[in-house]
């Protein structure tokens, strides 16, 4: 019997809850301006979701995104500042976040580190540095121009970066070799070192990989704030797991959908606007998306409670 992908039970359920607030607020929410703006909101949350899928993939988990978000918007303000060009500063505060990712993924593919404490470490620990940089005050900076990555049109490049590289993820997810060495250290880590992969590369890669996105989505983010703000993205971290489990990856590992995570990136975001276009309390819209959450996990579970077992014949 062929398994239904992980992507499609997200896609019902986000079908279903844009009909539901496109049927209660029909003269709003179906414009298409709503639309590019939903969008929009979505990138920065879709790009950390993408690298998430991977870190999630392999059993592990990373708390320092919203961290190194608001780390890379200041690093590019102040390099702005220092009247360094705007693609060379975008590519430079890229690269300090995927330092960072080198570094945790060190210490916890090398080191056997448990990843939920080294990225708790590792979210308190850029946060301050974030402060420190900007002498805990936003960095004002002239964008020159990065501010035209996220415009309120079809033709804004932030929107297609984005679905450029969960379309280029997508497919190392599920046709590389790389993809699949993912998968085996999620799936059995003693099993998968067995068969000679070098795990500890592995979790190094992923978690690289995830912090190079994550300064990405920082990049975006400035070009939506044009400032530097060290206390930017509290709390995005959890939007970002949310949106991984919510796509179909259990956080135990083995599994993950890069456009799963992206449709649950939207789904979160289609809530939020659902309940500013209905005039919902902020408190209303957090509880709906905490609801949806644990049903996911729970259709998970239903899901892989019923999957056939492969009984092995001695």
């Amino acid at each position: 019997m062929k398994r239904r992908p992980p992507w499609v039970g997200p896609l019902v359920a986000l079908v279903l809850v844009y009909a539901l607030f496109a049927a209660l607020t029909p003269d709003t929410f179906l414009r298409s301006q709503n639309l590019l703006t939903m969008a929009r909101q979505t990138v920065v949350v879709g790009l950390c979701a993408i690298g998430m899928t991977l870190v999630i993939a392999t059993g592990g988990i990373d708390l320092s995104t919203g961290s190194l978000v608001a780390f890379t918007t200041v690093v590019l303000a102040r390099l702005l500042r220092a009247d360094v060009p705007p693609l060379p500063a975008a590519l430079a505060a890229t690269a300090v976040a995927g330092v960072a990712g080198v570094l945790v993924g060190t210490l916890v593919g090398r080191a056997r580190m448990m990843p939920f404490i080294v990225t708790l470490g590792t979210m308190s620990a850029l946060r301050g540095a974030a402060k420190g940089l900007a002498s805990e005050q936003k960095i004002d900076a002239d964008p020159r121009g990065l501010e035209a990555l996220l415009t309120a049109d079809l033709t804004a490049p932030g929107l297609w970066t984005t679905a450029a590289l969960a379309l280029l993820f997508s497919a190392v997810l599920a046709f590389s070799r790389f993809g699949r060495h993912v998968l085996a250290v999620g799936s059995n880590e003693a099993a998968a070192r067995l068969c000679g992969i070098d795990t500890g590369r592995v979790k190094i890669a992923v978690y690289a990989l995830s912090s190079l996105l994550a300064g990405v989505a920082g990049v975006m983010e400035f070009a939506t704030l044009t400032v530097g703000d060290p206390t930017d993205s509290v709390g995005l971290e959890l939007e970002v797991i949310a949106a991984v489990v919510i796509g179909g990856a259990p956080l135990s590992g083995g599994e993950g959908s890069v456009a799963g995570s992206m449709i649950g990136a939207l789904l979160i975001t289609v809530i939020r606007t659902g309940g500013v276009h209905l005039g919902l309390p902020s408190w209303v819209q957090e509880i709906a998306t905490g609801a949806i959450i644990v049903i996911a996990v729970a259709v998970d579970r239903v899901r892989r409670a019923r999957r056939p077992r492969v009984e092995v014949s001695r």
